[in-house]
């Protein structure tokens, strides 16, 4: 394995323990799941402090949804998989950024 595919791999694993660890948190706190109906507020300070919420736990959210859909509704296999590929790529991206910033704080060298 090249050492970008283990980065890339380390990233989305990172990304995807990021969203679930907001997620439970929220959970945790809010007495129930978070989902994308926290934005539909309208403009309110809490729908803008949603946004960044749901930029870092959005993978988790579309992972439970989709499986959670697949089981009750009988999802199609292609529409699964979309979504995972989706919910792949964005906790690449939000797991990239997360380590970036830990790099620049100086904690990852």
């Amino acid at each position: 394995m090249t050492p970008e595919a283990l980065n890339t791999f380390f990233s989305i694993c990172i990304g995807f323990a990021l969203a679930g660890a907001l997620v439970s948190g929220y959970q945790a706190v809010a007495q129930r799941p978070a989902g994308f109906g926290l934005l539909q507020d309208g403009v309110a300070p809490k729908t803008f402090a949603a946004v960044p919420f749901l930029v870092f736990a959005a993978p988790f959210i579309i992972m439970r949804n989709t499986l959670r859909g697949m089981r009750l509704e009988s999802r199609r296999f292609e529409f699964v998989m979309m979504a995972t590929v989706i919910a792949g790529f964005w906790s690449m991206m939000s797991g990239t950024f997360f380590l970036m910033t830990l790099r620049a704080a100086g904690v990852l060298v």
